[in-house]
């Protein structure tokens, strides 16, 4: 059974209200990737809430940072896996396949990171991710230590529980208004 047709469960504009920037932000990801992700089409609703979605998004995603594209990923997809976040675990786990070359590794990490053979650093690094989405209140310096000893900076350790954070908030709200990835991530980077 293929998953449902729809971008959202709640409806969207024909025809959204978008910026110059924000349509900008459209027409490139039609180029990049010959659709406009539907997070995207999504946020739409609110077009400044998009602008901020956006702006957030590149910042952690694609910013300087000590962490790899591909740890940021590596992070979205193994929150997602522990908040069973549909919508993100098929786009992210496009996004590992991509990266890394690997086309079995994303799902790895979708359906339990820990039996993928990972260096110590990804390790723990999801492991702090992991703990901070699914018991966030025990969060404490041994964590932080943990990543400190296999070579992260306090710089990365922010970026670390930034990532995770907003992967959080996102798949809490992709998973509220019944967000559906574009099909075309699921025939990418096999």
């Amino acid at each position: 059974m293929p998953q449902p047709d729809h971008v959202m469960a709640l409806p969207l504009p024909e025809t959204p209200d978008l910026d110059p920037e924000m349509a900008a932000l459209f027409d490139k990801c039609v180029e990049k990737l010959g659709f406009v992700p539907n997070v995207l089409k999504a946020y739409s609703l609110r077009p400044k809430k998009l602008r901020n979605f956006a702006m957030l998004y590149n910042e952690l995603m694609l910013g300087e940072s000590g962490l790899s594209k591909l740890e940021r990923e590596m992070i979205a997809v193994v929150v997602s896996s522990a908040n069973h976040c549909y919508y993100c675990l098929v786009a992210h786990g496009q996004a590992v396949r991509k990266l890394s070359g690997d086309p079995e590794l994303g799902e790895m990490l979708a359906m339990n990171y820990r039996a993928a053979p990972l260096e110590p650093r990804q390790r723990a690094m999801l492991d702090f991710a992991w703990k901070m989405t699914k018991e966030p209140w025990t969060m404490g310096e041994p964590d932080r230590q943990a990543l400190r000893d296999v070579g992260f900076s306090d710089a990365d350790i922010f970026d670390i529980a930034d990532t995770a954070g907003f992967y959080n908030m996102s798949n809490r709200v992709a998973s509220a208004v019944d967000m559906m990835p574009n099909r075309e991530y699921h025939k990418l980077d096999r």
